[in-house]
């Protein structure tokens, strides 16, 4: 089994944390964004990626290489031409016929996938949403089969939004689709979408079903960021090196409320931290209190409160109760 995560995003709704690393690389519930899709590809039998990168690929290429062994390619997208686009430039890799899983490498799912392997028929991961004109939507006949895909319609004829799992049983047929709408420069909203060749393929006599994905984390912006953390630790319901015991001897003098995401090597002294918070390799809280919150690797927590915060890499912090966004290597100071 194979799949292509496209990994090209900037991220520009999580400035400043995307000033210095990608977004697919931020780190949420102890570990970054790609790091919790890799693990479960990993885990149902994944066995060769395709990363279609480029805003600081190189940083995901070095995170992937250096946390794991499987096959993987990467391909730059010199150009930000839509999701269509990214996927495209994996046919070097997946033009044969046989299987490809396609997942955005910013989202983290909880999805019955080995289930949908099962089917023998191509499947696109779906959810109800509120608000279905910010996503591409599908419609269904009486049987449970796609007849027809929308990108961010004005008025939506259903609320199944496609929220970026896609599993592909003939991508020759979606690579050959994507070619032609790209050379007949066919665009929705001034990009070539996966939708639109999506569409194509049903036209073309491909069968599609959904399934529905259990759980969808967003972690498009720092608010939403900061409730997948929530979430995952919830999901989770543990503490990096072990539970509530390993936490008391590890620190004594400090009170731990779990679910929260230690690192081995991170420094805690007398310091209430949690619930619901992420802290990095070698970082330090000192005389501090801090719930939902993460903080990033290397980065010193001292004599604050801190809540809904996000503190990057490098990242010293002193003073009194705040809420923090606070960017790499920067020193703040609250009197």
């Amino acid at each position: 089994m194979k799949a292509i995560i496209p990994a090209a995003g900037i991220g520009t709704r999580l400035r400043p944390h995307t000033y210095t690393a990608p977004k697919v690389l931020l780190s949420v519930a102890g570990k970054p964004i790609l790091g919790h899709i890799i693990d479960e590809l990993v885990r149902i039998g994944i066995d060769e990626m395709s990363f279609i990168i480029g805003y600081m690929g190189g940083m995901v290429r070095d995170y992937v290489r250096g946390s794991y062994s499987f096959k993987a390619n990467f391909i730059d997208q010199a150009e930000m031409l839509g999701l269509g686009h990214a996927v495209s430039l994996g046919k070097p890799y997946h033009y044969a016929d046989e299987p490809v899983l396609i997942i955005l490498g910013d989202t983290i799912f909880g999805a019955d996938l080995e289930s949908v392997f099962a089917r023998g028929n191509s499947s696109i991961g779906v959810k109800g949403v509120e608000d279905a004109r910010r996503f591409g939507i599908v419609e269904l006949d009486a049987n449970g089969n796609v007849t027809r895909m929308i990108e961010k319609p004005e008025q939506p004829p259903t609320n199944l939004a496609i929220v970026g799992l896609y599993y592909i049983t003939h991508p020759k047929l979606l690579f050959d689709c994507l070619d032609d709408n790209i050379s007949n420069k066919r665009k929705t909203k001034g990009e070539y979408q996966l939708t639109d060749a999506l569409q194509l393929m049903l036209d073309r006599g491909e069968r599609m079903t959904t399934f529905m994905i259990d759980g969808w984390y967003d972690c498009g912006k720092a608010e939403t960021m900061l409730l997948t953390n929530r979430e995952v630790l919830d999901m989770k319901d543990g503490a990096a090196g072990g539970g509530e015991a390993w936490l008391a001897a590890r620190y004594p003098g400090s009170v731990i409320r779990m679910p929260v995401a230690i690192h081995e090597s991170a420094k805690i002294e007398r310091s209430l931290v949690g619930p619901h918070v992420s802290i990095g390799a070698k970082s330090s809280i000192h005389s501090s209190i801090v719930r939902e919150s993460i903080i990033g690797d290397h980065s010193d927590v001292s004599n604050a409160v801190l809540e809904e915060s996000i503190i990057g890499n490098h990242v010293k912090v002193r003073g009194h109760m705040a809420r923090l966004n606070v960017g790499d290597m920067c020193e703040v100071v609250l009197e």
